[in-house]
């Protein structure tokens, strides 16, 4: 198939585009390599992908929708999945402005680029953020979302509404992926268990929010691709769909501190700190729906994905 790929300098996008193109699929992949985080991480993964003859990468912009008129009408793809996004809770404090370009203008032209050339399909990200402050665990995707606890996760929110529309009005079948802690190699520089590695290696302390009485529900990345792969191809799907993508395991965050050290073989240094503005005590999804229309059960268990992730970052840094 002729798949429309955004985001595929990031972590997801590049392994959901990677796993698409050892399969035999053509990807077109857009983004726009910005430096909320480093730069030459992004290159490095877009690397990856150049070496397959069936990978077309583009650097640009989801607010071009000029480009994105004329990506959809030279390539006239089968399957978009849109995955590039301004992430990040704690930068939506500092830079707002960047999420509103970002996903919800940009967001808007992939919908309206969809509309126009009929596209089939669109797979698109969105957070377990969209929970906010809500204290039923585990989160479940008919569980009102309607008070966000950062612009990020608004922004989010945003998305699954503006896709609704454009299902109601226009008959595009959308699907609405609820992403939980994704990690893994070739992860991104602003998540715990990277800053954690980091800092245990050069002997530093970790910063230990909420003074560790945190739970995150640590999706590995290949689990995460096998569920978007049945998002965009699974047959059976409504026109408008939301799914959780967890590992539905509300993991403490010290276990995974202890489990990174173990492997590190160090003895961590902790800073215990108050909660921040914008985060949440804990995240627990609910797959049941996910494992009925998608078939996505996960298999990988921190104690498993972690290790893998601290043997990538050694040889990537050459540690």
């Amino acid at each position: 198939m002729r798949i429309f790929v955004t985001g595929t300098a990031g972590f997801i996008g590049m392994h959901l585009a990677q796993t698409l193109l050892k399969e035999g699929h053509t990807v077109v992949g857009l983004d726009n390599f910005n430096d909320y985080y480093q730069v030459q991480l992004k290159r490095d993964r877009h690397a990856r992908l150049t070496l397959y003859p069936n990978y077309k990468g583009v650097e640009g912009d989801l607010c071009n929708s000029t480009l994105l008129t004329t990506l959809f009408k030279e390539h006239r793809f089968e399957a978009v999945c849109h995955l590039a996004a301004q992430a990040g809770v704690r930068y939506s404090l500092t830079n707002p402005a960047a999420y509103q370009k970002s996903n919800l203008e940009g967001f808007l032209n992939v919908l309206e680029a969809c509309r126009h050339a009929k596209t089939p399909r669109l797979v698109y990200a969105s957070s377990s953020s969209v929970y906010g402050g809500n204290t039923k665990l585990p989160f479940s995707e008919s569980d009102p979302v309607d008070c966000p606890v950062s612009l990020y996760a608004a922004t989010k929110k945003a998305n699954e509404l503006m896709a609704h529309t454009y299902t109601h009005l226009y008959g595009l079948q959308t699907v609405g992926l609820r992403f939980f802690t994704v990690y893994g190699p070739w992860g991104r520089p602003d998540m715990a268990y990277w800053n954690f590695t980091q800092a245990m290696l050069a002997g530093k302390a970790i910063p230990v929010f909420n003074h560790g009485h945190m739970q995150r529900d640590f999706t590995y990345i290949d689990d995460i691709v096998d569920g978007i792969k049945a998002a965009m191809f699974n047959t059976g799907l409504s026109p408008y769909e939301i799914f959780n993508l967890g590992n539905h395991n509300a993991e403490n965050l010290m276990d995974m501190i202890r489990i990174l050290a173990v492997t590190l073989n160090v003895k961590p240094k902790m800073e215990l700190l108050p909660m921040q503005p914008g985060d949440v005590p804990a995240t627990y999804a609910d797959i049941t729906l996910a494992g009925a229309k998608l078939g996505f059960h996960p298999t990988t268990s921190i104690a498993q994905g972690l290790p893998k992730f601290v043997t990538w970052y050694r040889e990537y840094f050459s540690i």
